[in-house]
């Protein structure tokens, strides 16, 4: 009996690791993002011409972070301006595509900020390094 219950114990651990491991691929295949390793990656999955002297200062990330899910594109392009580049859009859930783009932090050269929309409603952000 106390060997059953120590092999039921590891199994669900091994299941627990497993759907976690599962989870953080999902997420990032989610999410479409590069490489974390570096800014080069970045610049190689942007759509078109990267404006590399468009950066987001301290301010601007403190109003987006501000800006509730759902709210209109125009209202956070107020706040942000230009991306630094348009990211290749993804297929979140069915039906539905997203856009989105990137910006250098200006404080954080190696931190990136990605704000993602469904056409023109804001739907949410992402750092990456």
């Amino acid at each position: 009996m106390g060997n059953n219950h120590i092999w039921a114990t590891l199994s669900r651990r091994v299941i627990a690791g497993g759907a976690v491991l599962l989870a953080i691929g999902v997420l990032l295949d989610m999410y479409g993002l590069p490489s974390f390793g570096n800014r080069r990656s970045f610049a190689s999955a942007c759509q078109g011409a990267a404006k590399s002297e468009s950066t987001l200062a301290k301010e601007q990330l403190a109003q987006l972070l501000s800006i509730p899910e759902g709210a209109p594109k125009q209202r956070i392009r107020d706040v942000v301006k230009e991306p630094y580049c348009q990211l290749p859009d993804l297929q979140v859930r069915a039906g539905a595509t997203a856009q989105r783009e990137a910006y250098r932090l200006n404080f954080d050269s190696d931190t990136w900020l990605i704000v993602l929309y469904e056409g023109e409603q804001y739907t949410g952000y992402r750092f990456a390094q």
